[in-house]
């Protein structure tokens, strides 16, 4: 490659990351379709094996998630709203166990003083809870109040299913025209190159979904046969969270934990809590992953959680949106060079010589 090509390339990337930068705010909602299109595309590619059309096959996808939306609505809001007020009411018992029990504990133990304003903390615990449960009022009100505010929230929650319903429609025409403008001597690598990348992200974004439902069934069942309140709150929570590794487990157990000890008031359904995540965390590492997501897909839980921080820093809900995906490009890339390398004179002076 020359180096006018190489220049000519590194232009069109800064370009072409200088536009996200300056257009994060409106690339949201095509951002988001553009995702969900992503993810779909194989069940309308099934469906279309099946010599369905493929836009009525988009048609039946969308009208089987509208009904899992909402059912979810009207079953499954109410019941999280529910456990979530139920463990708002455990606070302040929460708040003076600490008081009244682990900082004199933690005294004694380590020949400290420990002094905490237990008021002010359940004053400020209180008030955020308070905040939290307006949130949506608060939402809906300014949204009411400012015609400006509540029309971009309209076009949003219209433009993203219509956005993703062309791009599923028209997903394979989209692939082949992009293919099309690359230039000939560089389209086979181009092209193994995507392939590769659509080979690594689809199996972690398809297959984290399908760990993620998984989890957040097996620990909300768990905890539910032990009698938690908040069961499906928190085995959702833990599910969803999964995405980022650890981070969900860590978050569930602790909360999960002490649900059980203010609900039962013994140590005895603790380590019943503990025992269904550990359940939970084998299955997950045993069977889930490596039955769902795979073991070739090489995005490392470090690359993973260093991307998603990473790209909410840059670029806020937009880089978490592009930062996996941008992951996963690096990797393929790395890849590339790195059997590039190995390939060259550079890495192996006899075979060098031998050229």
């Amino acid at each position: 490659m020359s180096e006018s090509v190489k220049w000519y390339w590194l232009t069109i990337a800064a370009i072409f990351a200088s536009l996200i930068y300056l257009l994060a705010p409106v690339l949201m909602p095509f951002l988001s379709a553009a995702l969900l299109a992503y993810i779909a595309n194989p069940i309308v590619g099934y469906l279309s094996r099946w010599k369905f059309p493929r836009t009525l096959s988009v048609i039946l996808l969308f009208i089987v998630f509208f009904c899992l939306f909402l059912l979810a609505i009207l079953l499954l809001i109410p019941m999280l709203i529910d456990q979530i007020r139920w463990f708002i009411g455990k606070v302040p018992a929460m708040i003076a166990w600490l008081q009244n029990v682990v900082v004199p504990k933690v005294n004694q133990w380590l020949d400290v003083n420990i002094q905490l304003d237990f008021e002010m903390i359940k004053r400020v615990i209180l008030s955020h809870w308070q905040q939290a449960s307006d949130v949506l009022a608060s939402v809906l009100t300014t949204v009411s109040t400012s015609g400006a505010a509540f029309l971009a929230w309209m076009i949003n929650l219209i433009l993203i299913p219509v956005v993703t319903f062309y791009l599923l429609r028209d997903w394979p025409r989209l692939w082949q025209r992009g293919r099309d403008l690359l230039p000939r001597k560089i389209e086979p690598v181009v092209s193994g190159l995507v392939q590769e990348c659509n080979l690594v992200l689809g199996s972690f974004f398809r297959g984290q979904i399908l760990v993620m439902i998984s989890l957040g069934f097996i620990y909300s069942l768990g905890l539910r046969l032990l009698g938690l309140n908040v069961a499906l709150l928190i085995g959702f929570l833990t599910g969803v969270l999964s995405f980022v590794p650890y981070l969900g487990l860590i978050i569930g157990l602790v909360s999960a934990s002490i649900a059980a000890f203010f609900q039962f008031n013994d140590l005895l359904h603790v380590a019943l809590v503990w025992l269904v995540f550990l359940v939970g965390q084998s299955l997950e590492s045993v069977v889930l992953t490596p039955l769902l997501v795979g073991e070739r897909i090489g995005l490392h839980p470090v690359a993973v959680i260093f991307a998603v921080l990473a790209g909410g820093q840059l670029f806020g809900f937009v880089g978490i949106l592009l930062a996996l995906p941008t992951a996963a490009v690096i990797v393929v890339l790395l890849r590339y060079l790195k059997h590039q390398y190995q390939s060259s004179r550079l890495y192996d002076e006899e075979r060098g010589l031998k050229m």
